[in-house]
């Protein structure tokens, strides 16, 4: 059921954007077409007989049940958000279309709405482009590779430095891990995890077990964690005291996308705490996987995935959790919101 009798269509351009979703009926005939193409569908009930109110833009489920009245935003990442659907839509649009991501300093200004509001929105937009799990495993030739995230101890306070537990360079840092399929060329695609563990055997062969189909070719450096994967896999690595590229041997692929990753993180970003990680590498995997494609088929795409998804504010800043965070090592205060 389309609330609006207008056509329904995607902007080309930003600036097509902006004009477009100013006009709250033409945005919320959008959100409604991405949410529910098929006909509107009641949240709690899974009805598809509801009436639409058009003063509230509030729907009704015509079956009598608690939470019969609900919006577009409801069952969303947008849930209980006061901000309007036209803010909303450039918020995505700005975060899936700029190379390096954008930051929530640069959305409050744009848009006109609090810091601290466009860093919670930014991070249910990145919420929105998690993948929880894939239909299909890697093939052909595989990448794998891992790196760091973290800040320098030579830049850190004194203060928080003291609070450091004495170690290696790697105590506070946060490791990611990605697998990068080659196959493809130009649209090769990249999946990543957040290691929650070292970095040894016992923590990477389940994720390549996981990710890649056996019998495929699988190329990484000399790390001694990938050691042991032959016979399931075509195992080659290169050791890269030595060198970078051995003939078709190498991970050129995912050294460019943790290039670009880290940009975005340091340029853009500045420093982000290390239970947020994850929330930025999707972000930029998203981005990465979809980055032959234009502007606005990468947003609509972006839109697909804002249904079954909710995260709260506390969920987000931790108050829900027990106990504190183990890792907090980054060097500069991340981007969170200013009070």
């Amino acid at each position: 059921m389309n609330t609006n009798n207008n056509k329904i269509r995607t902007p080309k351009t930003l600036m097509e954007a902006v004009k477009y979703f100013a006009d709250l009926d033409n945005a919320h005939a959008f959100f409604v077409d991405v949410r529910w193409p098929n006909g509107v569908i009641c949240p709690t009930c899974g009805s598809s007989e509801a009436h639409y109110n058009p003063k509230y833009r509030r729907f009704q489920c015509n079956h009598n049940h608690d939470r019969r009245q609900f919006t577009v935003k409801t069952g969303t990442v947008m849930e209980d958000s006061p901000l309007g659907l036209d803010k909303w839509a450039i918020a995505f649009w700005l975060e899936v279309n700029a190379k390096n991501s954008i930051s929530s300093c640069e959305i409050h200004r744009a848009i006109g709405i609090t810091q601290k509001s466009a860093w919670f929105m930014l991070h249910r937009c990145r919420h929105a482009l998690h993948v929880g799990s894939f239909d299909k495993k890697l093939q052909g030739i595989v990448e794998a590779d891992e790196t760091v995230i973290g800040g320098r101890k030579i830049n850190m306070h004194k203060s928080k430095l003291a609070k450091m537990p004495k170690g290696t360079g790697m105590t506070g840092k946060t490791v990611v891990m990605g697998l990068l399929d080659r196959h493809s060329g130009r649209n090769s695609t990249v999946r990543t995890e957040v290691l929650m563990g070292n970095v040894n055997r016992e923590t990477l062969h389940p994720i390549i077990h996981k990710h890649v189909e056996p019998g495929s070719q699988l190329y990484t450096d000399a790390h001694g964690g990938y050691r042991g994967l032959d016979p399931t896999f075509v195992h080659r690595f290169i050791d890269h005291a030595e060198a970078y590229v051995k003939g078709a041997v190498h991970t050129n692929g995912l050294e460019n996308f943790w290039a670009l990753f880290k940009r975005c993180i340091k340029g853009t970003h500045v420093s982000i705490e290390p239970f947020h990680v994850a929330a930025y590498v999707d972000s930029e995997a998203f981005r990465f996987n979809n980055r032959e494609v234009k502007d606005a088929d990468r947003f609509k795409l972006a839109m697909l995935g804002i249904s079954g998804k909710r995260l709260t504010y506390n969920s987000l800043t931790g108050k829900n959790n027990t106990e504190p965070d183990a890792a907090s090592g980054n060097d500069a205060a991340s981007e969170a919101p200013v009070n």
